[in-house]
């Protein structure tokens, strides 16, 4: 028997806390990868579940249980009071057949291929049991075994299939049980005719790209901004140029001031919930941006993804129920405080553009025609307005928290206010130090703040902090990690000073 192996499991065990399979078992999935790969070895002993659960920072309960799967899978060994050896369990079959070890690909590929920076992402990984993220929900609020029994039903009914051989034009009843409830939440007066559902938000922004933007184009966005647009307008060979945001939103007189008609393809952003720094655009510079696009001859492309994080109360008109779709091509979302499974994005314009726009859903995929018929069932039972009101009453309860606690551990030291709508407050720090050595002395506590959170400038040092994860308690003791954090690296600056 061999010593225990010392290769590190953090090299090849990515833990992803957004998916849905359960921590454990995305450990046995790639253990299993690292065997089939050669990277374990046959009779390679394993260090104990202790010195595992250091490695991944994971609980050792949660190895434990990988452990215990990996046994009954046979793809270990434990042997009492000797150890536990790596067990290859397809070995004698691929012996059978004459074939030696599969071999895994090159760091480097052997040809060339074309790179593209611009979509270099800011996302981190992460294997941290507590994390903030800039604004995402609870998907667990409303129980996925409720929508899979949705998705069972449909899937009992025996003329589906006759409807998928017949659905050319996509699932007319989705498209009309969804234009319905827009219609009825969001004031809107439309026909499925002009609503293109779509599976994912990364395909309506590359369908926009290639439907609106030739190289040079000028796109203007919001100063800050939220990176997914930016980079796939990019890419497309827009020219991105940034418009200043102060406590009414996107100023429009700069875009006036700096700008002359017929310069400017289209201006992106959202009204409802700027990102990342959550105000909304005030009414009188909707009306101001409505009439300069008719006089400038520009596009408003509205993104309204966080319209459901908002409570009814709290909702203002969109631009598109302002300008009827005029000017406005609208971006939305239907059911984001839903398993992602069963969310879906989509567009609103005019038709002809729609019919343009559905022929590259034949390139990226059309959307589940049983999600869909699942989905349309939701609305149709009225099911949706109880899921809503649900993740609503948990949410505002949070939302409250969340302010509480950032009041209690910061006091003055920051500057925030109770964003109306969307998942995340924006905490602007009053004193100067360094985001990357707050991350970092973060996540050595066991608090990870990714990247996409952190906003450092000359002029600004602020935090988006997603809150709509979190439960009372881990909101608790996130915010007192974050709290601090910061008050060690303020102490030793004022020490050092």
């Amino acid at each position: 028997m061999s010593s225990p192996v010392n290769i590190a499991f953090h090299s090849f065990v990515k833990i992803d806390r957004s998916k849905k399979d359960p921590v454990y078992m995305q450990i046995v999935y790639q253990f299993i990868n690292a065997v089939k790969t050669n990277l374990l070895e046959d009779g390679d002993q394993l260090p104990g579940s202790r010195k595992i659960a250091e490695d991944l920072q994971v609980h050792r309960k949660t190895i434990m249980a990988s452990l215990v799967e990996l046994q009954e899978q046979g793809w270990i060994n434990s042997i009492p009071n000797i150890g536990t050896f790596v067990k290859n369990a397809e070995l004698s079959s691929v012996a059978a057949i004459g074939s030696g070890a599969f071999r895994s690909p090159p760091e480097k590929a052997a040809f060339t291929f074309r790179k593209q920076f611009i979509l270099d992402t800011p996302l981190l990984e992460h294997r941290e049991d507590l994390y903030f993220t800039d604004g995402t929900p609870d998907y667990g609020i409303i129980k996925g075994e409720e929508l899979a029994r949705f998705f069972a039903s449909v899937l009992r009914k025996a003329n589906w299939f006759n409807e998928l051989q017949q659905a050319t034009g996509g699932n007319l009843f989705f498209r009309d049980q969804l234009s319905y409830y827009l219609n009825i939440t969001r004031g809107f007066h439309l026909s499925r005719k002009f609503l293109l559902p779509i599976s994912g938000r990364e395909q309506v922004f590359s369908i926009l790209s290639r439907l609106l933007i030739k190289t040079g184009d000028i796109i203007l966005v919001e100063n800050l901004s939220y990176f997914l647009p930016n980079m796939i307008f990019g890419q497309a060979g827009a020219q991105l140029r940034t418009i200043p945001v102060d406590e009414d939103g996107m100023r429009v007189d700069y875009i006036r001031e700096h700008f002359k008609a017929g310069d400017i393809r289209a201006v992106y952003l959202n009204p409802r919930c700027q990102y990342p720094t959550t105000v909304p655009l005030s009414e009188e510079r909707k009306a101001a941006l409505l009439q300069l696009a008719e006089q400038y001859n520009f596009i408003v492309i509205e993104d309204d993804d966080d319209f459901e994080f908002s409570l009814p109360k709290d909702r203002s008109a969109s631009l598109y129920r302002k300008d009827g779709g005029n000017r406005v091509i609208y971006i939305g979302a239907f059911g984001r405080f839903l398993t992602p499974g069963f969310q879906m994005h989509f567009l609103i314009a005019p038709e002809d553009f729609l019919e343009e726009g559905k022929k590259y859903i034949n390139i990226f995929g059309r959307p589940n025609f049983l999600m869909e018929k699942t989905l349309g069932d939701i609305i149709h039972q009225g099911d949706v307005h109880r899921y809503q009101r649900k993740f609503h009453s948990v949410i505002s309860e949070r939302k409250k928290i969340f302010a509480q606690l950032l009041h209690t551990h910061f006091k003055s030291e920051i500057t925030f206010s109770v964003p109306l709508s969307g998942l995340a407050f924006w905490v602007k720090f009053n004193r100067s130090f360094s985001l990357n050595h707050l991350q970092k002395r973060a996540r050595k506590k066991g608090l990870l703040i990714p990247g996409i959170c952190l906003y450092q400038n000359q002029n600004l040092i602020a935090l988006r902090l997603g809150f709509g994860h979190l439960s009372k308690k881990e909101m608790g003791e996130a915010v007192r990690l974050l709290a601090e954090v910061y008050g060690e690296l303020v102490s030793e600056a004022s020490l050092q000073g």
